[in-house]
């Protein structure tokens, strides 16, 4: 693994890679209020190790990027989609596969639409249409929502008090086809505690917005697309991933049964296959 510091314009976005950069790059966007450590380090090494020049990074108010104060972001959807191109650039890549979970995969199908010459593929990992906002489509679980709520009262100081809220959230998002890692989350916890200044700015990511233009437009996007998704999502239920792969003409469906909102380790022959399957449709 190899760190670099990314700039775009006053913005630093923390990155790291694995693999030889003259492989095909595949560019792993993490969903909101989550740095890049969220994409574990022995999943980006096993995806390099088939082939790929794999970068993760942190998002801003996440992990090492810039951190902006609390309330007060002054970014928006689409400078997102822009700094995933400027980590793009910062390597030298002229053109990637997306890999995006949740939030992620909502930008990196911003990024295809506002950003087309840098996009290969599409992976799409728990995610939802770039879209209006469809109220026929289920809602997060309440237990998600009311466990969120719990963040407004946390010392974002204290590191053991963080992990072990992390580990909470991680656990109510998991599904039942594998068992919970409360381990291994409260090590990626902990990883992401030391490498950030300011935990709780992450929450700027809730006031996210803009890339109206862009709503309802998935029509134009011709690239190989593959929607990885598991039957337990309580954060964006299943039915979004059945709206989403309706929306994309030509793209694959891969159910996970009994998966969360989550990246189990059990799961992940599965996600690297489907990763590995796209790019090579591309």
């Amino acid at each position: 693994m190899k760190a670099r510091e990314i700039r775009h314009g006053d913005v630093r976005l923390a990155s790291e890679s694995w693999g030889d950069p003259a492989d095909p790059t595949t560019l792993l966007i993490m969903g909101a209020v989550s740095s890049g450590v969220w994409w574990p380090a022995d999943l980006c090494a096993a995806l390099a190790s088939r082939g790929r020049h794999v970068i993760r990074y942190d998002h801003r108010d996440t992990g090492a990027s810039t951190h902006y104060p609390l309330g007060a972001p002054g970014y928006d959807l689409e400078d997102f989609a822009a700094d995933a191109v400027a980590v793009l650039d910062g390597y030298g890549v002229a053109r990637a596969q997306l890999v995006g979970m949740s939030l992620g995969g909502f930008l990196a199908q911003l990024v295809a639409l506002a950003h087309p010459p840098h996009v290969a593929s599409l992976v799409l990992f728990a995610s939802e249409r770039l879209a209006e906002t469809d109220p026929d489509m289920p809602e997060m679980d309440p237990a998600v929502v009311a466990y969120g709520e719990k963040a407004q009262d946390l010392d974002w100081s204290d590191r053991d008090a963080v992990v072990a809220y992390q580990v909470g959230a991680w656990r109510i998002s998991a599904g039942s086809a594998y068992p919970f890692d409360a381990e291994a989350i409260a090590a990626l916890a902990g990883e992401e505690f030391d490498r950030n200044p300011d935990p709780q700015s992450a929450f700027n990511h809730a006031k996210l917005d803009g890339a109206k233009q862009w709503l309802g437009r998935l029509d134009e996007i011709h690239l190989p697309v593959t929607i990885v998704h598991g039957t337990e999502d309580c954060v964006l239920p299943y039915a979004h991933a059945e709206a989403l792969h309706a929306a994309l003409a030509g793209s694959r469906l891969v159910t996970l049964p009994g998966v969360g909102h989550e990246l189990p380790r059990g799961a992940w022959p599965t996600i690297l296959d489907a990763i590995v399957d796209n790019a090579s449709a591309s």
